[in-house]
């Protein structure tokens, strides 16, 4: 398995929220090889996202549909593909 981890800067809290549970979370977790995700808010204009695909080929399909799914009220700072050695 293969996760995109995504750290953003949230502009607008309650838009960002909106979006995630109309668009983004329905887009990303209807992709092709999708596992788990979660999107998470840890300070202050800050947020976090893992989502997990079967595959590093599926998680690369969905990070080049990242900026068309991701909330307009964001800004991406730091995307990064990773193996998933372990979980529970």
């Amino acid at each position: 398995m293969h996760a995109i981890v995504v750290d953003v800067s949230i502009k607008d809290r309650d838009q960002t929220r909106r979006e995630l549970r109309e668009r983004t979370v329905p887009a990303v977790s209807q992709a092709p090889g999708f596992v788990s995700g979660f999107w998470m808010d840890y300070a202050e204009g800050k947020g976090h996202s893992v989502a997990v695909f079967e595959s590093e080929a599926a998680a690369r399909a969905m990070l080049e549909r990242l900026p068309a799914n991701a909330p307009k009220a964001v800004t991406v700072e730091n995307v990064q593909v990773c193996e998933v050695v372990a979980h529970a």
